[in-house]
């Protein structure tokens, strides 16, 4: 009796004990990431944006279905990160999983659709066999979210597409991108006031069709006016970013003394600036051309500061490629598209999170650049050429016969020729010590400020010396389309967007949320090769251990058993 009651307080205890456990973890409980590169640890600035959520953050990801396993794995990757959110955000982080369009009619689901692609959630075309294997039927599918707070709905692209990549790292490179995407559009989304964007004219910029995509980018994500130059007496303070796209025209001394200035009291600059008058309009209009330095007068504003475009165009193997008549098949000319060297596809150097992870990039008549010594600027380069370059010199003949001949790979020895830059430190002053007494007055009595010759604080500007970085193709049928597009392959977009939207981002000052930009998930995979020779070892390992370890357990049970029965 005494043993029985014993082992009935002994359950008891131990009842009590879990019960404890459990309403203890309820509320205070913890959790280790184990992985080597942190898969599961949110950057500090995305577990201090989530504890500060006042109101709640709803998210709908679109990746319910029967889908692929690389799908599947997305998905499990995105409920494995918002479960982490939902750690810091409590209650103000709500997720849901659900199939775009599902219990809606025709027409309803294409709007829906349509809103889908609107919001900048591109629809992947999949390939899924049918029932009766007879064939492949195409599907739609939207890899993506809508992130709502307050009334107000952004749209999550969770694909990244990487050109030319492996398949199984493309998905590895988006589950890395996840905390990024969603933290970002979070944040945005958090914003009482958008920075203000100045987009600069005066110099022959372009306020026509083949911007239109960067001013809708810019409308979409910021506040955006416009400024000319030459008419205003100084660049207003009020813009956090001004914006020089593909200038064409002369800059005077006194229109660089207002960027200066600008500069010199904080103001944050990004270059797109073509140093040659090369464009498609004029490869099309005359086979054979010769281009030209533009004359912009930059050189010196930009040498103080840090960077030197070279007057010369960058050519490499890795290119875009244009459509070329080859021959003719009956009474019809036979078109395929061919590498043409002066549309170098640029790298990004994960240098940097602007462009981490980030795709290829889509440039046309791009010029090489130099970063100059200066210990007070640091120079991280964020794009360059391939492993197969070379340059052309200022002036250069552009012919489309280049596209006719086979290159010769040892014209082809450059690597990694730079083309963007990112400038961070203390700036000074080009006018310090060769000031134009009439022109300084004049700009201290419009902006009521005083001439600076150099930054107080650590300033950064970025140098792109390409302006059709930003420039989107016109399609006849669909007028513009999206920057990084080539209008003879619209189905495939380069990272043009993106490395838009990541410079403005790191200007205006969200650096610390692209910090998750940073994070990269090692792909672990086996060795094919050694899987095919040792495919049955391992196999008759697979089988037989387990089946052995059982074998030997219960010898060694029924042995023990034995003994202690035949004692």
């Amino acid at each position: 009796m005494a043993t029985r009651k014993k082992y009935i307080q002994r359950a008891l205890t131990v009842i009590l004990v879990l019960t404890g456990i459990n309403i203890a973890a309820a509320y205070f409980h913890g959790r280790w990431d184990l992985t080597a590169e942190k898969r599961y640890t949110l950057t500090a600035n995305t577990r201090q944006m989530l504890r500060k959520l006042d109101s709640p953050v709803e998210i709908e990801v679109f990746l319910k279905g029967d889908y692929p396993a690389s799908f599947r794995q997305l998905a499990q990757a995105t409920t494995e990160l918002l479960e982490e959110f939902r750690e810091y955000g409590k209650q103000n982080i709500r997720f849901s999983f659900i199939s775009p369009g599902q219990g809606m009619t025709d027409s309803a689901r294409l709007k829906f659709l349509g809103e889908l692609t609107a919001q900048g959630i591109m629809p992947f075309n999949m390939k899924v066999q049918q029932e009766s294997n007879d064939g492949f039927a195409e599907k739609l599918i939207f890899p993506g979210a809508l992130v709502h707070y307050k009334g107000k709905t952004i749209g999550v692209n969770l694909l990244k597409n990487q050109g030319g990549q492996d398949p199984m790292q493309t998905m590895n490179n988006s589950e890395a991108l996840l905390e990024y995407q969603f933290a970002y559009a979070i944040n945005k989304l958090q914003e009482k006031g958008k920075p203000l964007v100045g987009y600069m004219l005066g110099h022959g910029e372009s306020l026509g069709a083949e911007v239109y995509d960067a001013l809708t980018t810019l409308q979409t994500n910021y506040a955006l006016d416009t400024l000319t130059l030459q008419s205003a007496g100084y660049i207003p303070h009020d813009f956090d970013i001004i914006l020089f796209a593909k200038p064409a025209g002369a800059f005077s001394d006194v229109d660089k003394l207002k960027i200066d200035q600008y500069v010199m009291n904080g103001g944050k600059v990004l270059w797109f600036i073509d140093e040659s008058n090369a464009t498609m309009d004029s490869l099309q209009q005359h086979p054979n051309f010769f281009a030209f330095d533009r004359g912009l007068n930059l050189e010196d504003l930009l040498f103080r500061y840090g960077v030197r475009i070279n007057q010369d165009l960058v050519m490499d193997l890795q290119s875009d490629a244009i459509p070329l008549v080859v021959g003719n098949v009956g009474n019809r000319p036979q078109i395929q598209p061919v590498p043409f060297p002066y549309f170098p596809l640029l790298m990004p150097t994960k240098a940097h999170p602007i462009v981490k992870n980030l795709d290829m990039v889509l440039s046309r008549f791009v010029s090489s650049l130099d970063t100059i010594k200066n210990d007070a600027i640091s120079k991280t380069i964020l794009l360059t050429s391939g492993n197969n370059s070379r340059t052309n010199r200022l002036p250069a003949q552009i012919s489309w016969d280049i596209v006719k001949t086979q290159p010769n790979p040892r014209e082809y020895r450059a690597k990694h020729l730079a083309t963007a830059v990112l400038l961070e430190g203390h700036f000074t002053s080009l006018f310090h010590n060769r000031q134009d007494p009439a022109a300084v007055s004049a700009l201290q009595q419009a902006s009521g400020k005083p001439f600076r010759d150099a930054t107080d604080t650590i300033n950064k500007m970025i140098v792109v010396s390409d302006g059709d970085l930003i420039a989107n193709a016109v399609s006849r049928k669909e007028g513009p389309l999206q920057m990084g597009i080539n209008e003879f392959n619209p189905g495939f977009a380069f990272a043009n967007k993106e490395f838009f939207l990541n410079c403005l981002a790191y200007l205006s000052g969200n650096g610390g949320i692209m910090e998750a930009r940073n994070k990269e998930l090692t792909l672990r995979l086996l060795d094919g090769e050694k899987i095919r020779q040792e495919k049955t070892k391992w196999q008759a390992i697979c089988f037989l251990v387990p089946v052995g370890l059982v074998l030997l357990f219960a010898m060694i049970f029924q042995f023990i058993r034995q003994r202690k029965f035949a004692e």
